[in-house]
C-alpha cells in the first residue's frame, strides 16, 4: 500500500477548523470542536431534526488504524474524513496531548422552551459557572445521575469552549442543554412548569441529609449550582424554594462544584425513583 494522503496543515478545512479554537468563530459558525474517540463515536450518533452533528472528522493514521470502526462510521453516515498529520491535529487541539481523533459538529444546544414544555423532573442550572473543566464535568454527573436537561445561564462559561466538551466525555451529546438564559428566567420557567428549586450552598439552611429524611425529594427538582469560588450570590439563593448544603461528616473544608453536584443530582435520582417519587413505577 502506498502512503495515504493527508491533507494540508494549510488547507481551507484546517483554517476553519483551527479558528474554532475562539469563542467568537465557534458562536459565528456554530460549530464546535469535539476530541478523542468517546465524544466522536457519540457526534456520529447524534441526530438534530436527523441531520448529523458531526460535520467532519479529522484524524492522524494511526489514530483512523486504531479506532477503524469509528472512522468506517463517519463515511457510513456521510461524514467527510481527513487524514492528517500529529502537527496538524495538535494545531486544531491546541492540546498538550491530542487524541488523534477530532471532529468538527453543529451546535446542539435546545432551546429553554422545548426543555420547559418536556416537563423535566430531574435539572442541573449551572448559573456564573466560569470554569469550563467544572461545567463539562457536572453536566458528565447530570448525565450519569439521570437528569433530564441542563442549563447554562447567561453569566456561565461557553458550553462548547474545547475544556467543557472534553470534560463532558461524550455526555455533551446525551442529554439536552440550553444555554445563555438568565438565571431568573431560568427560575420562573422551571418553577412554573412544576420543578422545585434548590440552590446548593454550603451556608445552606436546609441539610441534604434532612431533606432526604423528610422525604421531600422526591418532585420535580432543578439544583441551581453556583460559581466555585464564591457560590451563589444571595440574590440568586433568595430565588430558590431552599438553599441546602452537602452535610460535610469528616474534616474536609468543602466540596468542590462537581463533587457538590453529583451528590445532589444522586440524591434526587434516588428519592424519585423510591416509593411515592416522580419517577416510580406504579405498581400492575
Amino acid at each position: 500500500m502506498g502512503t495515504p494522503e493527508l491533507i494540508s496543515p494549510r488547507s481551507p478545512r484546517v483554517t476553519a477548523a483551527r479558528r474554532l479554537a475562539r469563542r467568537a468563530f465557534r458562536g459565528k459558525e456554530r460549530r464546535f470542536i469535539a476530541e478523542g474517540p468517546q465524544a466522536v463515536r457519540e457526534a456520529i450518533a447524534h441526530r438534530t431534526d436527523g441531520v448529523p452533528t458531526l460535520i467532519e472528522l479529522f484524524a492522524t493514521v494511526e489514530a483512523a488504524e486504531r479506532h477503524t470502526e469509528i472512522v468506517e462510521a463517519a463515511r457510513a453516515a456521510g461524514v467527510r474524513v481527513h487524514l492528517a498529520d500529529d502537527r496538524t491535529i495538535a494545531d486544531i487541539s491546541q492540546t498538550v496531548t491530542p487524541q488523534g481523533l477530532l471532529g468538527v459538529c453543529h451546535f446542539l444546544d435546545s432551546p429553554f422552551e422545548e426543555i420547559l414544555a418536556a416537563r423535566p423532573q430531574l435539572i442541573a442550572v449551572l448559573a456564573n459557572v466560569r470554569d469550563p473543566g467544572n461545567a463539562g464535568t457536572v453536566l458528565r454527573c447530570a448525565d450519569a445521575a439521570g437528569a433530564d436537561a441542563v442549563v447554562l445561564t447567561d453569566a456561565s462559561v461557553d458550553l462548547y469552549n474545547p475544556k467543557s466538551v472534553r470534560a463532558s466525555v461524550g455526555s455533551l451529546f446525551h442529554l439536552p442543554v440550553t444555554v445563555g438564559v438568565p438565571v431568573e428566567r431560568v427560575v420562573d420557567g422551571l418553577r412554573n412548569a412544576g420543578a422545585r428549586i434548590l440552590a446548593a450552598d454550603g451556608a445552606g439552611d436546609r441539610d441534604l441529609d434532612a431533606e432526604l429524611d423528610a422525604g421531600s425529594m422526591g418532585g420535580p427538582t432543578a439544583w441551581v449550582f453556583g460559581n466555585e469560588a464564591w457560590g451563589l450570590p444571595e440574590e440568586t439563593r433568595a430565588l430558590a424554594d431552599a438553599v441546602v448544603r452537602v452535610p460535610i461528616h469528616g474534616r474536609a473544608e468543602s466540596l468542590n462544584l462537581a463533587t457538590a453536584a453529583a451528590v445532589c443530582l444522586y440524591a434526587s435520582a434516588r428519592a424519585q425513583r423510591g416509593t411515592g417519587g416522580c419517577r416510580a413505577v406504579s405498581p400492575a
